[in-house]
């Protein structure tokens, strides 16, 4: 059994509780929708981009967020691409979906 190095844990780390999405052709990792808190969504929704960031990125990859200063359509394909990378599509509900099958007696 081999053993991993310090370099290597953090490595596993960062590509196992990240996402990946491109704002400007720089990679941001992002943190999966799950781990995302009502607050955080909130401020998507009100237009607090760098807020939204600060909640959902990585620590390290804030400031390269805020500094890239993005137009709307750039932020907004990154936020599309962030919770693809995730696992969940934009507009997707976690709840339930309808069945097929009616449930009506017969």
């Amino acid at each position: 059994m081999s053993q991993t190095t310090p370099a290597q844990s953090q490595e596993n780390e960062a590509t196992e509780t990240y996402g990946t999405a491109s704002l400007a052709g720089t990679d941001l990792r992002v943190k999966p929708v799950g781990q995302w808190r009502p607050s955080y969504l909130r401020a998507l929704r009100a237009g607090d981009y760098d807020g939204w960031a600060a909640g959902v990125l990585h620590e390290d990859d804030v400031a390269t967020f805020v500094e890239a200063d993005a137009t709307f359509d750039e932020i907004n394909a990154f936020v599309t691409a962030a919770m693809e990378s995730t696992g969940e599509a934009p507009g997707k509900s976690g709840g339930r979906s309808t069945s097929s099958r009616s449930t009506r007696k017969r």
